[in-house]
């Protein structure tokens, strides 16, 4: 196995106990040398990769968020109609949620957390970028209310994720039919 590739399998081990751990007991009781131990590397190895616990947490988010971002613009194209593209997008999201629980759940904590500095969250708007000018054009046609995209956001994407961890405690399932009333509410909260 050649030197890079170990490095790799070191690098994605570590991203994989962070996630994990700040799943399972929160941002502040991740410490370093837990997610060195759970990724079985030397504390020291962390380093080879990140400045410290911000640069690890900060890149981790900005790498989930740019998984999320791929998966959630999977097949959209921008000549859809605003609805159309809208329900690719929204359907994506919750597949992804759905499938990619564990970092679905990390996202959902950075979303609530200020362990993400301004930099890295800016870094991961850019990632959403087709879906905020989908919004826009929406609200340009006179589709879309013509609110901030954090309110359209709140509205419309947001409740995917407590749903997913409504699932995950086995409070809910997310059956194909609920998915598609969760779509249908999200699409009537923010067209006009």
């Amino acid at each position: 196995m050649s030197a890079v590739s170990k490095s790799q399998i070191k690098k994605e081990a570590l991203v994989r106990a962070t996630i994990n751990l700040v799943n399972n007991n929160g941002f502040h009781a991740a410490p370093m040398s837990k997610i060195a131990k759970m990724a079985e590397v030397s504390p020291g190895t962390i380093y080879l990769y990140f400045e410290n616990k911000q640069d690890l947490i900060n890149q981790v988010y900005i790498d989930v968020k740019a998984a999320f971002s791929k998966f959630a613009f999977k097949d959209y194209q921008e000549d859809f109609s605003v609805e159309k593209g809208f329900e690719n997008i929204w359907k994506n999201i919750a597949e992804f949620k759905l499938k990619e629980v564990e970092e679905a759940m990390f996202l959902s904590q950075c979303d609530n957390t200020p362990m993400i500095d301004e930099p890295s969250r800016k870094e991961g708007l850019k990632h959403l970028q087709p879906l905020l000018n989908l919004w826009e054009r929406g609200q340009k046609e006179g589709i879309i209310k013509p609110v901030s995209p954090y309110m359209l956001y709140a509205f419309s994407i947001y409740p995917i994720a407590f749903l997913m961890n409504m699932q995950q405690r086995g409070l809910y399932e997310l059956t194909p039919v609920h998915i598609n009333e969760a779509y249908e509410m999200a699409w009537n909260s923010i067209k006009i």
